[in-house]
């Protein structure tokens, strides 16, 4: 099972040179940044857990991985989500099937008759971990101080990769969600090799929100990555036909991404490299290529006029 040391592909991007950090490359169950994040729960024993507990979208990334973690461990797995579409429910697709197929139970929070209006994450401290000693919770996306273990050692990969090449200074980018692999990338850069940056985007609610991830996981602002502006405000989850537009760009380069962060990490950088083309930029490739399989019929419904490559 492939979890580390993954090789750096060098793209041509428009008319600049990007190189990419083929972390897609990782075992499929544990895809990107999952991972890294998951790295602390895989490599040691947890005593007395029979029960993994997790919470987020029916079709998250995290899903799967964590389904895959429980099924290696031997754990039941419960995974809470706000609602699921009875399309899905009806037509299993994606992470969501993959992670019934690996004995995954999701509860759809909708359908609970004790839920009073609680969200998600309020409903599984008051009625599900509490006085549990036998459950482990893992937060939405992986987002926790855990993450750390995983996330140094793609750092020492990086700082590793970036003596070889006889780089003097390198910036790393990759799009957030909760911010976490960002976050902890740069406080080892920050600790490690002070010569390497990091750039990110918020792809799920805006930059206070992705700031206010980051001071809930390190209060240090040293180790805070700088937050790249989008051209607009994007709404997470919402198909957007430039979007569509820059992965089949990003297609021709033979490397696929995934539609639902890479399109908008990829407009915003590509916003950045037209005042900054000389920087040498390593783009983080975080995995999550199974998402696409839901996707792409998303957008093919939604912009049937635009090739599918």
């Amino acid at each position: 099972m492939k979890l580390a040391q993954t090789p750096v592909d060098e793209i041509l991007f428009g008319e600049h040179s990007v190189f990419v950090k083929r972390d897609d490359l990782l075992h499929p169950e544990f895809s990107g940044n999952k991972a890294r994040k998951f790295g602390y729960f895989l490599d040691n024993e947890f005593t007395g857990i029979n029960t993994l507990i997790g919470y987020g979208s029916a079709q998250a990334n995290s899903l799967y991985s964590m389904s895959a973690l429980a099924k290696i461990k031997g754990w039941r797995f419960r995974f809470y989500v706000d609602h699921i579409a009875s399309y899905l429910v009806e037509n299993p697709i994606g992470n969501y099937r993959a992670a019934l197929e690996n004995g995954a139970e999701i509860i759809d929070l909708s359908l609970c008759e004790d839920r009073n209006n609680r969200d998600s994450l309020t409903y599984l401290q008051q009625c599900v971990l509490a006085g549990d000693s036998d459950q482990l919770f893992i937060p939405e996306g992986g987002r926790c101080l855990y993450a750390e273990h995983g996330v140094r050692q793609l750092a020492d990969e990086i700082i590793m990769w970036k003596q070889q090449q006889g780089l003097s200074v390198l910036s790393v980018f990759l799009p957030s969600g909760t911010g976490t692999t960002a976050l902890f990338l740069q406080k080892s850069f920050v600790e490690l090799d002070p010569s390497i940056s990091v750039y990110t985007c918020a792809v799920v609610g805006g930059d206070e929100y992705l700031r206010k991830q980051f001071f809930e996981l390190a209060p240090n602002i040293a180790y805070h990555p700088a937050i790249l502006p989008s051209r607009k405000r994007y709404h997470f989850g919402k198909l957007y036909s430039e979007f569509f537009q820059m992965w089949l760009q990003l297609k021709e380069t033979g490397i696929e991404f995934e539609l639902l962060y890479d399109p908008l990490g990829w407009l915003v950088l590509q916003d950045y490299l037209k005042a900054n083309s000389g920087e040498k930029i390593l783009y983080i490739h975080q995995g999550g290529l199974l998402g696409n399989q839901s996707m792409l019929p998303r957008y093919k419904r939604k912009f049937r006029e635009m090739p599918l490559g």
